[in-house]
């Protein structure tokens, strides 16, 4: 593969410390761009909804002044059609009164305008700003791989000459899966409690205004409000939690452990019935295979919700003398294999660790029929029976 010319590796390795310190400043640069972007996003996020709240306030404003120019206007038409019934004093009154609320009408509709444009402009910012976020988020995940590849895979030089092919195609495609779990991950924190938390500071700066504006009540409901979303937050953090790893699978097994996830799946989406059955004795499988086990259905049926759109989901396991089988079934819409794009990713992830546990796989789905996913794992000997 490589020539027999000496290698002064030495030499390489400064060349490769060089490149690693650059890729890794630049890395930090995108980072701190990507936080600051994140940051006036979230800033322009509360001045948007403040200014939402003040158009409200503003056209509830012009409404009332509206109606009350009109009645003005008509009081106006009165005192001059029967001028000789009423004072000088009557007459200017009227007609001032009349003037005033036009020029405030005047005023309030300006301002509503100026309010409407700031917040339409604002809308774009925060779109933009957006954009440039989900661009240096790649740029970072590109970066990541990259760099994750040459301080691990690269660091001895002259090891990585001897294997370079073989240590390019494992080592890209170990680190692309982590970096995509990673910022599955970040994703869901951020997409989730972050989003949430930030949520929470803004209720609570509105529940300062709303309580010097509208009083005590109004700030009480803002309160019950702030309360539900923190429990909503908490709850997605523990959820988080326990897709990373189930803290039951090591002491209580595979079966019971689905149970209790597939009974919290149903409770975060109400409406969806899972249907679980397990037949013959379980047995204990080693630590890798039970994970293994438990993240092909956990991607199955997150992919019967998700992707499915299905009311009822069936999981079965059997436990037979050299196997184990599990199957997990839906009546969802079903996808063509042929055009599927969505799916895709999950599937081929699904495929690939059953082959590392040397089984088999098989889909079958068709538009409008729903899908089913079977698996069949061999199972390794000296396995105990529950």
């Amino acid at each position: 593969m490589f020539s027999n010319d000496k290698v002064d590796i030495g030499s390489l390795d400064v060349i490769f410390n060089r490149m690693i310190e650059t890729i890794t400043s630049s890395k930090n640069d995108i980072f701190i761009i990507s936080e600051q972007s994140r940051s006036s996003f979230e800033e322009l996020k509360e001045e948007l909804e403040y200014i939402k709240q003040k158009i409200k306030l503003i056209i509830d404003e012009s409404d009332d002044l509206e109606k009350r120019t009109k009645l003005a206007k008509l009081r106006l038409v009165e005192v001059s059609k029967y001028f000789n019934q009423y004072t000088e004093e009557q007459v200017r009154e009227a007609y001032e009164s009349a003037n005033d609320l036009q020029i405030r009408l005047s005023l309030t509709r300006s301002e509503e305008k100026r309010l409407r444009e700031k917040r339409d402009d604002l809308e774009r910012r925060l779109r933009t700003l957006y954009d440039t976020i989900e661009r240096a988020e790649h740029i970072v995940d590109q970066v990541n791989v990259v760099l994750n590849y040459l301080t691990t895979d690269l660091k001895n030089v002259s090891l990585a000459l001897e294997n370079a092919k073989i240590k390019q195609d494992f080592g890209i495609k170990i680190i692309a899966a982590q970096e995509k779990e990673r910022k599955r991950l970040s994703r869901e924190i951020h997409d989730g409690p972050a989003q949430m938390m930030a949520n929470v500071l803004m209720r609570s700066d509105l529940i300062e205004r709303t309580y010097r504006e509208k009083g005590m009540e109004p700030a009480i409901k803002e309160i019950a409000e702030l309360k539900k979303t923190v429990r909503n937050a908490l709850s997605e953090v523990r959820r988080i939690i326990y897709d990373l790893r189930p803290m039951a699978l090591d002491d209580l097994g595979i079966v019971p452990t689905l149970k209790k996830y597939l009974s919290t799946i149903m409770e975060y989406n109400p409406g969806i019935q899972i249907h679980f059955q397990t037949f013959s004795d379980e047995k204990r499988l080693p630590s890798d295979y039970e994970v293994s086990i438990f993240r092909l259905v956990q991607e199955s049926v997150n992919n019967s919700i998700k992707h499915g759109k299905s009311p009822d989901i069936w999981v079965k396991i059997e436990w037979l003398s050299k196997q184990i089988s599990i199957l997990v079934k839906d009546n969802g819409i079903g996808f063509d294999k042929k055009v599927a794009r969505e799916q895709s990713f999950g599937i081929i992830g699904m495929k690939e660790r059953v082959d590392l546990l040397k089984g088999k796989m098989e889909v079958q789905s068709s538009p409008g029929n729903g899908t089913s996913i079977l698996f069949k794992v061999p199972l390794p000997e000296n396995i105990l029976t529950i």
